[in-house]
């Protein structure tokens, strides 16, 4: 199969012929359809990532077809159309059993732990705990989404912010799980005010329904005026920076809750006075397990929640190297298409 291979950290990876994967017994080997390049793509590919080991095939968000099925595996059959979590829970320990794969002790993630989806053949593993179907007619760039920042977005948005039709949330960053978390508060009846330094991002957010792009420049009482109500009862950070961390605390109103889910290179100071005087509440929030996914696709089965609008740019795995190693581009969310072919 043909692949992208991370060999060095920080330097262009190359297309590369590779092996083509074998299913473990518990485990699946799917022909990609389409992949997302995520931000954390690019965390890793720089190297901040300890457990990345070089070289490797990066790549974690994807749809394809099942081609190839371990002995053990009871709940997929070739040529079923799946996509995956990005955490890969172990079905055998107690989280897995409860149904909070996501934060397994004995987790995988393709292109982090082992050999990811930027290649036309990707193994899967653990099957039967974290495979989710596919509808046919679902966009396979739309399909690749929901594996990472849409279900991100929605875990961080529903489950651990508790947001409700009529709620107005605060949305710091507009990359892709910001836009995603976006397009999930419109369809849940709810609102997004987004905050980020880039103009195009803050252009696209609007584009996708936010009702206000603020400037991260206006502070913490400029956000909570625009946001009103005495500030937001839920914000996420999504854009991975401390000075955005501290920003939507301090614009939280009292008692208000502030979820994390942006991934910081660094430990950021958090202004705790802040948290104990106003009693805020800060939540981790680590993707969503597959148990989860049939109340995110029922949203897009019928209409309310249309994930095709977030792809700006599909592009070929040769294309891909590139795409990795350039500097995002704000607003922009990127698909990789094994079977397309450059122009």
């Amino acid at each position: 199969m043909r692949a992208v291979l991370i060999e060095e950290f920080g330097v262009e990876p190359t297309v590369v012929e590779r092996p083509d994967p074998v299913p473990a017994p518990d485990g699946v080997v799917v022909a990609v359809e389409a992949t997302g390049l995520c931000a954390s793509d690019r965390f890793a590919w720089r190297g901040h990532d300890a457990g990345v080991v070089a070289p490797v095939v990066p790549g974690h968000e994807l749809v394809g077809r099942v081609v190839a099925v371990g002995d053990e595996v009871r709940r997929a059959r070739v040529g079923d159309r799946v996509l995956t979590p990005f955490v890969q829970g172990c079905g055998r320990c107690a989280a897995c059993a409860a149904g909070q794969a996501q934060v397994c002790p004995d987790q995988e993630q393709p292109g982090f732990t082992h050999d990811g989806s930027f290649a036309e053949l990707v193994a899967l593993r653990h099957a039967d705990t974290n495979l989710v179907a596919v509808p046919d007619a679902l966009d396979a760039g739309a399909a690749a989404l929901l594996g990472c920042r849409v279900a991100t977005a929605y875990r961080a948005v529903v489950d651990r912010g508790g947001v409700r039709s009529g709620d107005r949330l605060l949305v710091l960053g507009a990359g892709g799980v910001g836009l995603a978390a976006v397009l999930v508060a419109r369809a849940l009846g709810a609102e997004a005010v987004v905050v980020d330094p880039a103009p195009a991002a803050r252009r696209r957010a609007l584009e996708l329904g936010a009702v206000a792009a603020l400037d991260p420049a206006l502070g913490p009482e400029g956000v909570r005026e625009a946001v009103g109500d005495g500030g937001p009862r839920v914000a996420v950070e999504a854009a991975g920076r401390a000075d955005s961390l501290a920003l939507g605390i301090r614009a939280l109103r009292t008692q208000g809750t502030l979820v994390q889910v942006g991934l910081l290179a660094t430990e950021p100071a958090v202004p705790v006075p802040d948290v104990i005087a106003r009693e805020l509440a800060l939540l981790g929030s680590h993707g969503m397990a597959a148990a989860d996914y049939p109340r995110l696709t029922a949203l897009v089965a019928d209409g309310r929640l249309d994930v095709a609008r977030l792809v700006t740019r599909r592009i070929a795995l040769d294309e891909a190297p590139a795409a990795l190693a350039a500097p995002p581009v704000p607003g922009e969310i990127v698909v990789i298409e094994p079977s397309r072919r450059t122009s």
